[in-house]
Formats: C-alpha cells, structure tokens, sequence
C-alpha cells in the first residue's frame, strides 16, 4: 500500500495576488489590501504583497502606519465576495484529486493523499490551481498536520533562497533535526513570540534545546499540559490525520472601527446594541445557541480590551444577546476615547 502523506497547500498572498490578478498593471508594485482602501481613514491591513512587505508592512497594521512605511503603496479596499468566489474555486480544485481536504481558511488546507510520490501530487494541484485560478501556491509535505505546515513555509517566495512563486518542501521525522534544530523556538507551529521570551528567560532558545529540555522541568515551569506540549513540539510531533467534516464556526462576531472617535456614553451603547443585534441574527442562522458574549473596544490611541459575559444559559435571543453585550460595555472605562467597537458571541463545545 502507499504511504500516508499530509500536505499543507497555502495560497501566496491571497487577497494581494486575487487583485493584482484583477489588475496586471500593479504586478511587481507594492499593494496593500484594507479597510475602505483610504490609507488617511481609519483600518487596518488585511493583507500586503511580498512587495509591500519589504517595507515591513504587515497584517493587522493599521492603514496609516502602512502608507508612512510605503508613501507609494497602492491601498485597495477589502472585497470579500471576490476572495470568498476564488476561494471557493481553489478549494474545488483540491477535491478533484483523490486526496481527502481539511479546509483551513478561505487561502489553505491540509491534504490527506496515500501515494508513492507526494512531490508529483503537489506539483499536480499547484499547477491546478494556477490554472483554475491563476493564484500560485506554496504545498508543504509532512508525515503528520505540523510538519506539513511547517514545511509550506520553506516553500514560500518569502523564505530565505525560496522559489520566486512558491514550490514544494517536505519535512519529515528523517530531515526534521537537519532543519529545524538550530532554529528559534517560535520557529514552531503553536508557540508565539511572548512564549519564546518565556522558554528563553529559562534559558532555551532553540528547537533542539527545548527538545533536549527536562519535562518535569517545562511542567512545573509552563503548566502539566502546555510544558511537556512544547517538548512534543520541539520534536515534531504531530497529529496525521486530515478529516473532510465541514469546519464549525466557534463564535460570530461584528465589529466597527470608526473614523472619529466616540466619547458620548449613549451613542457607544447605540452602537454596541446594533452589533449585538447583527450577531445575533448570525448565531440564530447558525442554528446553534451561544454560550458567552465578549465585547471589544480599542481605546485612543491604540489599546484593545476585552471583557465577557456568559449568558445565564445557551440561547440565540437577540435580546438576551444584547443585554449580555451591554453589561460587558458596562466594565469598560468611561473616561476614554473609542476609536474601535466589536461584538462576539460564542458558541459551547457541544
């Protein structure tokens, strides 16, 4: 029988590629996609092209801060029925092939195929999706969900000598050490920039030390569950099992950012009321009850809090869900400027 292969197949710069595929004149240009596309209004970015990202742009940097990185940055507005229509065409793509696909987002999936030759497959599906799409794409291959994702990354047009429109990279327990062991901890897939500065406050900075590190020692220090985690991390282990079920939503949530800020009480609640209300209408077409409402606010100048109500038991009423948002808005300081609303509710395990 074949091996079992998992691979991770992410599209490059989706939203930037889908509009400089909309408009060739911009290709080789700096492009940033957010917001209204108004770098003077209030947003932030959703997406750069690699061009843009020269300049350090990044995702989720507000729209101003990007234009003073990069004055002659084309800013286009977000249109998520666009991303959403090609996105579903890259995913129909990937069901062609005999191989089972676990969506991730509207821009990548795991892939779980039985074969011989996992890098023919791969070249397979990224000359698929170039000509369904006209997106290149980046296919990581792995013997398990976390090698696979990693690799992706060693096959980006990013990636220190990558290819110059994304390829294929494969990571498994044989080269895992020869590629991995030198790196930083959050190298990793599920370990972040502050829990990097905690392991290397402990005195571990690489992926082959905190492989090599005591368990009982990350356990006392991190946690009995997310200490000895890292460890299995560090090593590479990982799930290799890609499920075709339907992705299940964990919450909806809303949210505005506003182009002046709020400072009437009456008028945040008018507005906090009316996302509550838009999300309740999601969770009762979601069909499901939800269990929690956070509210968001981002404070002038850029300061984000977040606080949560569970609600008394599950429910999809509106004005259980908007009572639930206001007693949140309620633990917020009133003396400050909003510049940022949101609302989410979310939904229980079951």
């Amino acid at each position: 029988m074949s091996a079992g292969w998992v691979l991770h197949v992410d599209l490059d710069q989706f939203i930037a590629a889908v509009e400089v595929a909309r408009r060739p004149e911009l290709r080789g240009r700096p492009v940033v996609v957010g917001g209204s596309g108004d770098p003077t209004a209030r947003g932030v970015v959703s997406t750069a092209s690699y061009e843009a990202r020269a300049y350090g742009i990044r995702s989720g940097m507000p729209l101003r801060v990007a234009a003073r990185r990069c004055p002659d940055a084309v800013f286009l507005p977000v249109d998520a029925s666009v991303y959403r229509e090609v996105s579903e065409r890259f995913m129909d793509t990937l069901r062609r092939f005999p191989v089972v696909v676990e969506p991730l987002g509207w821009d990548e999936a795991f892939v779980g195929a039985r074969t011989d030759d996992p890098e023919a497959l791969a070249a397979g599906i990224r000359a698929a999706v170039r000509e369904e799409t006209g997106l290149w794409c980046s296919v990581g291959i792995g013997d398990n969900r976390l090698r696979a994702k990693l690799a992706t990354g060693f096959a980006k047009p990013t990636a220190p000598g990558g290819p110059p429109a994304g390829h294929t990279f494969r990571l498994t327990r044989d080269n895992w050490p020869a590629v991995m062991a030198e790196r930083p901890t959050d190298a990793l897939w599920g370990i972040g920039a502050k829990t990097a500065r905690k392991l290397a406050a402990a005195g571990i900075g690489t992926v082959a030390q905190l492989a090599a590190a005591d368990p009982d020692e990350l356990a006392a220090r991190f946690g009995p569950v997310m200490g000895p985690w890292y460890r299995l991390l560090a090593h590479g282990a990982g799930d290799a099992e890609v499920t075709a079920a339907p992705h299940v939503a964990r919450s909806h949530s809303r949210e505005t950012t506003f182009q002046h800020d709020l400072v009437d009480r009456a008028e945040i609640e008018r507005h906090v009321a009316e996302l509550a209300r838009r999300v309740a209408r999601d969770v009762a077409d979601e069909g499901r009850p939800a269990v929690r409402v956070t509210v968001k606010v981002r404070l002038a100048p850029f300061l984000t809090h977040t606080h949560s109500v569970t609600l008394p038991s599950p429910t999809n009423d509106e004005g259980a869900i908007t009572r639930a948002a206001l007693t949140a808005l309620e633990r917020f300081d009133r003396d400050r400027p909003v510049r940022l609303l949101g609302v989410r509710a979310e939904f229980g395990d079951g």
